[in-house]
Order: C-alpha cells, then structure tokens, then sequence
C-alpha cells in the first residue's frame, strides 16, 4: 500500500508546480523597483516632471521628499516601489536613465573644461593648440589674456576671478560648438 500512495503523491506534485517566476526573482524585480524609485528622489523637480508620472505615484514622491524621519521614509520608499510594481515602470525607467545620462555626460565635459582650465594655467601648449583647434573660431587675444591672468593670480595668491572667467569662457565656447552643430 505505501507504494501506491507514493505514486499518487508524485502525480499530483507534477500536477501542481507552477511555471511563472521564483520568489527570488520576484524579490529581485521589487528590491530593483525600490531602487528606482530612490533614482526618482534623487532627481530635481525638472526632471521628475519631465517623466510624467502618474498622480499617485507623484503624490507618494512629493510625500517620501517631506518626510524626515529614516523609519518613515523606509516604508514610503517601499510604497512608492509598490506602486511602481502596479504599473508599467518600463517607460519610467528608460526616460530616468536618459535623464541620468545627460547628467553623466554633463559632468563629463565639465571635468574635460576643468582640465582645460587648469593645464592652460600651467602654460601647457599643447592644451592651447588642442583648444584653438577644436574651437576656431576663438578670439585668441581674448583667451590669452584671461591665462595670464589667472597666471598671475595663481601666483600672487589671489582669489581665482579670473580662473573663473576662463571656465567661463570656456564653456561658451563648448556651449556654442554645440549650438552651432
């Protein structure tokens, strides 16, 4: 008799296992929406309206950026995840990470222009040759005056207003390469 009811009992193991996804990867895709939805917090107010989220879930974010004790915030965090889970994030998360790029890329030519600044400073010549080149249309007076002066405040000392004014400078020139592109 035993034998029989192992059989049985194999039967209806195989009759009743289930084909969708694990618990773990369920875990895995709440945990990953909970981290968008910290991505969306950490965004400024410009950018959270360009992504055009539902009123609720805007709601829950404007609620989660008042909040200031770390137990509160915890559980809107995980709400504000629920809420995402219970809609189709996949349009939210595309135009976060085009969002986050831009910043990314940003950040990338504002370093490239910090370093700029800073070698022509220290009267780096290839970094002057590299600048004229890419930019020819620069008033070549107007830029070695503004690195000697930053030279000279370098060296006395002073407060980098003129430093300032070759960053500057720079980044006009970068802002209207890529108008002019």
């Amino acid at each position: 008799m035993p034998s029989n009811t192992n059989t049985a009992n194999k039967n209806n193991v195989k009759e009743f296992q289930y084909d969708g996804p694990s618990k773990s990867q369920l875990k895995r895709d709440s945990h990953h929406l909970i981290d968008v939805g910290e991505d969306i917090l950490k965004l400024s107010p410009e950018d959270m309206r360009s992504l055009h989220l539902p009123d609720e879930l805007s709601d829950a974010i404007a609620t989660a950026l008042k909040i200031k004790s770390r137990s509160g915030l915890k559980r809107q965090r995980l709400y504000i995840g629920k809420l995402l889970r219970s809609i189709d994030s996949d349009d939210i998360e595309s135009q976060l990470r085009k969002i986050q790029h831009r910043h990314d890329t940003n950040t990338a030519h504002f370093k490239r222009l910090e370093k700029w600044r800073d070698s022509l400073i220290d009267e780096n010549k290839t970094t002057l040759n590299e600048v004229i080149s890419r930019y020819p249309e620069v008033d070549r007076q107007h830029l070695n005056q503004l690195i000697r002066a930053a030279q000279l405040e370098k060296q006395h000392n002073k407060a980098p207003a003129a430093s300032r004014k070759l960053f500057k400078y720079l980044r006009e020139l970068e802002d209207g390469k890529a108008v002019n592109s």
